[in-house]
């Protein structure tokens, strides 16, 4: 008997409860059947012992399941035997001290990255115009970077194409880094119209411009990394959020056409990670000349030269959306076309958004370095940020055609470049009037940028204009003019300075603008 008790329950590793429960029985009955065969059954014992444990387990496995699963965390087993008069002592848990987080007003229902981020400026003060002219207001709406499709229609060709392509069923998932048609016919298209030969492996379609932006950012730049971009700029403070990464805003003044030089770049460009470039540029529409852009290519060279074996280099995102979008004689650059030696470094963003009126058709790209582009295809394939097959094998078809594209863009490109330049003659009036107003002349894309410079002006209710927010709602109240302060382009400065954008308006709707507008300007003292 004292080696059958040395088998019993209180001896086999099981959880507490069963050891309380069903194993109990379980001792009580082989120990039962030993005494009666004698001392000399002690094999039989102990096999009895054994099948009478796996019948308890198995018979109070069900009741105790959910109770031995609550417990498992704050009871471990503990390796004691049982006894009538003793339990179990828990065995705490180590301390764990909570991460330090600062208080948020989201209550911690969010990321940290995401509580801190803001929407869109510019979808915001676009949504309030659209809420204001949809109750009667009259306004011209220079607001948001979009095409109104009854002033800009996409061509007729490409509209036919998509028809055509759901008709013939392109209508499933498209290859996450886009239909080969398409990405050989972006090949075809850089090396004619921009002098670029690409393999196709540097060749990504994205859904739209953005996607490839953040492709970008979130292939190249680790949390901690510098980013250099200039002020005003579209989104890169927010897509540095996004990604943790060291903001080293440029501010660039009208004197440079809002754009960056190598002077400006110079020192922040050390050790960074990626330089952001747009031309022609949102939201001012100026461009970069060869001279400028061409210094920032040598500058970004002799910077790569410096770092050593150990050091990532820099990048330069040359975000191109508007570059068949130029006026008056401007010929678009690109770094790789002005410094071959670019061509490791360079990632070209690009789309058919702008250029083709079709911002809601989500056709984008990105064209650089296989290594970087396959990664970027990896990452953003997890995403699904591709553009529609319908629309991919559509544009495939559009940029094989030059001279379809010639026939729309005369016409589109003619349109565009009216509003510009009525919106320029109308401040350039104003400011004749000795009206204290001014404006670039522009040279791409599809905005003018124009200075209200009102700070300190009186309204003639007795407010007075402090800030480039109080001067929008005051143009927008008393002349019915919509336009974007520089805030939403990064600007931390109340200069006056904003966006207007021609794609939502008519030539009767600027014309009928000025005259408002000349009124409300005469009233501020």
């Amino acid at each position: 008997m004292a080696k059958i008790r040395r088998l019993s329950i209180a001896r086999l590793k099981l959880p507490a409860a069963l050891k309380r429960g069903g194993a109990a029985a379980a001792k009580k009955s082989a120990a039962a059947g030993a005494a009666k065969r004698g001392a000399g059954a002690k094999a039989a014992a102990k096999k009895a012992v054994k099948t009478a444990v796996t019948k308890a387990v198995t018979k109070s496995a069900k009741p105790v399941a959910k109770k031995a699963t609550a417990m498992a965390v704050a009871k471990p087993v503990v390796k004691k035997r049982a006894t009538k008069s003793s339990q179990p002592t828990p065995i705490a848990a180590p301390a764990t001290a909570p991460l330090a987080v600062a208080p948020r007003s989201d209550g911690g229902r969010l990321s940290q990255m995401a509580s801190g981020l803001t929407g869109s400026e510019i979808l915001k003060i676009a949504a309030e115009i659209r809420a204001q002219m949809a109750a009667g207001a009259t306004i011209c709406n220079l607001t948001v970077g979009d095409f109104d499709s009854k002033q800009f229609p996409i061509p007729e060709f490409l509209r036919d194409a998509i028809t055509a392509a759901i008709a013939n069923g392109e209508t499933n998932y498209p290859p996450s880094d886009g239909v080969l048609p398409l990405r050989q016919s972006l090949q075809r298209f850089y090396a004619s119209e921009l002098g670029l030969d690409y393999p196709i492996e540097g060749i990504l379609v994205t859904g739209g411009a953005r996607p490839a932006i953040y492709g970008t950012y979130r292939s190249l730049v680790d949390p901690g990394d510098a980013v250099v971009y200039p002020v005003p700029s579209w989104n890169n403070n927010h897509y540095c959020h996004q990604l943790g990464a060291l903001e080293r805003p440029v501010v660039c003044s009208a004197e440079q056409s809002f754009l960056p030089t190598r002077a400006l770049l110079q020192e922040a460009i050390r050790g960074a990670r990626l330089l952001s470039l747009n031309s022609p540029l949102n939201p001012t529409g100026t461009a970069f000349s060869a001279e400028v852009l061409g210094e920032i290519c040598d500058m970004v060279l002799e910077e790569n030269g410096r770092r050593g074996p150990g050091e990532r280099p820099l990048y330069v995102m040359y975000d191109q959306v508007y570059w068949m979008l130029t006026f008056g004689g401007v010929k678009h650059v690109t770094p790789v076309g002005l410094r071959p030696e670019m061509r490791p470094y360079t990632l070209f963003v690009d789309g058919l958004s702008k250029p083709f009126s079709a911002t809601g058709l989500r056709v984008g790209w990105c064209v650089g370095p296989t290594d970087v582009i396959r990664s970027m295809s990896n990452m953003l394939g997890h995403v699904g940020a591709w553009a529609p097959r319908a629309e991919q094998i559509a544009s495939a078809q559009l940029l094989d055609r030059p001279d379809v594209i010639r026939e729309f863009h005369a016409v589109s490109k003619q349109a565009e470049q009216q509003r510009l330049e009525t919106l320029h003659g109308g401040m350039a009036a104003l400011k004749a009037a000795g009206l204290p107003v001014d404006a670039l002349a522009p040279a791409g894309a599809i905005y003018l940028t124009a200075r209200f410079a009102l700070m300190g002006k009186q309204a003639p209710d007795g407010t007075t204009l402090r800030t480039n927010e109080e001067i929008r709602r005051y143009l927008l109240n008393a002349a019915g003019c919509a336009i974007v302060p520089f805030q939403a382009f990064g600007s931390k400065q109340d200069d006056g300075w904003f966006r207007m954008s021609i794609g939502a308006v008519s030539l009767a709707d600027i014309d009928a603008m000025f005259p408002r507008l000349d009124a409300a300007l005469r009233a501020l003292r």
